[in-house]
């Protein structure tokens, strides 16, 4: 029996594997990590990524954006060091019943497996180049890509050179000296994209858009009314987006929304690929995959499971037993729904999704020391911080949760005086919760605690959002996800959608990191300037993502434009830093900046409405 369903055109199903990674020199790590976020993106398999690894390193070294990735390397280094010193000490130890626990998870996560449902996850075609093709024919046989100071995406031709999203202008044109850059045009690219989404609410009415040009689909009611398979409804589909947009998109189809990503980016451009919906493919095609390809698992934490010898997701199993030690509880659960290939299969608009809280949970064995459970709070609450920073919220509820030995729950919570993120705090305000339920319920025994915070607050700071994804969504909200339990635990969620988000806000902080290397190399004369960006006319405009307003779009009126507004937000978090904490404690005012108040909208102030104990969690 064949491992591998897939229609479009041919490729192999898991694509080259990213270079090997040398651990012996620090600067072998931090020339693989210039290699950017993007190095996954599809038609650069036949790239020599080595060679590209070391132009890039050579373009950049001295700059200032060479310098905060070579000390952020070394941190990662040291990191690692400790990870590698920890798991040497586990090994001596029996860890016996954490391999049984680890098991015991296993198999409830298989009571939730769900291979009834028909997944498609759609992605366009180097969107933003694709458009700006339509308009230039001219363009489509040559090396092209879109933004200048970084580029956000490239056509085919272009990523045969290396080039990709997330590269610095000037270092792209140094591996191909004769590409031509566009500017970006979000509003023509919006308005592509609405024409792209109508023809998919035909197929999906409750679509979920991912981003400005992808989105995730169940087509399982479609296919049954219309006595279709998968492969020919995601044919057809993809047929008439290219007849009525002119635009081809890929698509991955699967049992859920996880495998459906991967799949989407085997058979690009202009492709589609299906992974049979039985648990043995699952398992086998989960197996020989890379973690890279895991949407949720970026470059750190690549590195942190290769460094533990964990390469493909067939590898995690063998490891289970020090997950949960090494990384967290959260990251235990995920990487163990990567290797089952397990993920969601509830699709819907994603303005339907909003966060209400972030927690934490952990199961144990039966537990009834005071002290050991007033240190295991600690530990939960060191955990929720994690989540927090990771997340950027803070919470200005706290709920506690305790299952007995005898699988009796309760819950409890109380108001801190001011939004809590640290673990400090966290622990402070619990400890008085749980040692009331000690005196409520006399030898209490717990095989289960969790913290969670609720009317969250963002402490996001705002950034350019390079691929649109927050003005396509309306707001850059993470999904809340329920997964099927069997004991009624209503915080248990899947884990997939936080470090889904963590990976999504590495690559917008790394477009914002290469900006700025771009805007150092603008004074140096000896770039080739292959723009198309002369003669711009009126009626081309581009929006800033940071003010919304429509500005021409020639490359220095984009950029002085976009100094103005980052220095703009500079001196809004100026005055914020003046203004009274979350505590009350007012700190000094500074008269250069009072005078000037920040401009747009104000703080998010506490949901008006929102029940406590209300279905939380989730990024996406």
């Amino acid at each position: 029996m064949g491992v591998f369903a897939q229609s479009g055109s041919s490729a192999a199903p898991l694509g080259r594997p990213p270079p090997t990674r040398t651990p012996s020199n620090e600067h072998d790590t931090l020339k693989y990590h210039l290699l950017g976020p993007s190095l996954t993106k599809a038609g650069q398999d036949s790239v020599d990524q080595q060679k590209v690894s070391e132009i890039i390193y050579n373009a950049s070294k001295g700059s200032k954006f060479f310098n905060n990735e070579e000390v952020k390397d070394k941190s990662l280094t040291e990191k690692i060091h400790k990870i590698l010193a920890r798991k040497a000490e586990l090994e001596n130890l029996d860890l016996s019943t954490e391999r049984r626990r680890a098991d015991d998870y296993v198999a409830e996560l298989e009571l939730s497996r769900d291979l009834s449902q028909v997944v498609v996850h759609i992605d366009c075609d180097a969107f933003y180049a694709a458009v700006e093709e339509l308009d230039r024919p001219e363009l489509r046989d040559v090396p092209m890509a879109v933004g200048k100071g970084v580029l956000t995406t490239c056509n085919y031709h272009a990523r045969k050179f290396g080039c990709r999203s997330g590269m610095a202008g000037f270092v792209a044109m140094k591996l191909c000296p004769q590409l031509i850059c566009v500017p970006m045009n979000f509003t023509k690219y919006q308005a592509k994209a609405e024409e792209i989404r109508v023809v998919l609410a035909e197929y999906d009415p409750r679509f979920e858009s991912a981003s400005c040009d992808e989105a995730y689909l169940n087509l399982t009611r479609y296919c049954d009314e219309h006595h279709m398979t998968a492969d020919e409804a995601v044919s057809q589909l993809r047929q008439e987006v290219r007849e009525r947009t002119k635009l081809t998109v890929s698509a991955g189809i699967a049992a859920n929304a996880t495998l459906a990503k991967i799949c989407s980016n085997i058979n690009k451009p202009n492709g589609q690929f299906r992974l049979a919906s039985d648990r043995p493919t699952v398992m086998d095609f989960m197996k020989a995959l890379p973690t890279r390809k895991v949407n949720g698992i970026g470059r750190v934490f690549e590195r942190e499971l290769d460094a533990i010898g964990i390469k493909t997701c067939g590898d995690i199993y063998a490891h289970r037993a020090y997950l949960s030690r090494l990384f967290g509880q959260k990251a235990f659960q995920f990487l163990m729904q990567c290797y089952l290939g397990l993920g969601r299969t509830s699709i819907q608009p994603a303005e339907d999704y909003e966060r209400k809280s972030v927690g934490t949970e952990s199961t144990f064995r039966e537990m009834g020391s005071p002290d050991a459970l007033r240190e295991k709070l600690r530990s939960v609450a060191e955990e929720l911080e994690g989540d927090l920073k990771r997340t950027e919220f803070k919470g200005r509820t706290l709920c506690i949760k305790i299952k007995l030995h005898t699988y009796e729950v309760y819950t409890r919570q109380m108001t801190p005086p001011f939004a809590i993120q640290r673990a400090d705090d966290l622990y402070k305000h619990s400890l008085p919760m749980l040692e009331k339920l000690m005196r409520e319920i006399p030898n209490m025994k717990l095989r289960l605690m969790g913290l969670r915070v609720t009317h969250i607050v963002s402490t996001k700071k705002p950034g350019i959002d390079f691929f649109g994804q927050q003005r396509a969504t309306g707001a850059n909200k993470p999904a809340t996800i329920k997964k099927k339990t069997t004991d009624g635990g209503e915080w248990e969620v899947w884990p997939e959608a936080e470090f889904e988000e963590a990976a999504r806000q590495e690559r917008n902080d790394e477009m914002n990191e290469l900006e700025k290397l771009s805007q150092e190399q603008e004074k140096q004369p000896d770039q080739p300037d292959n723009s198309m960006a002369a003669a711009p006319n009126d009626g081309d405009k581009w929006t800033c993502p940071i003010c919304t307003l429509p500005q021409a779009s020639d490359d220095k009126t984009v950029n002085a434009h976009l100094d103005f507004c980052l220095s703009r937000q500079t001196i809004k978090e100026a005055v914020k830093s003046t203004t009274p904490s979350d505590h009350g404690t007012p700190k000094p005012q500074s008269t250069s900046t009072k005078s000037m108040p920040p401009k747009g909208k104000g703080k998010r102030g506490r949901p008006k409405t929102e029940t406590p104990d209300s279905d939380q969690k989730t990024p996406g």
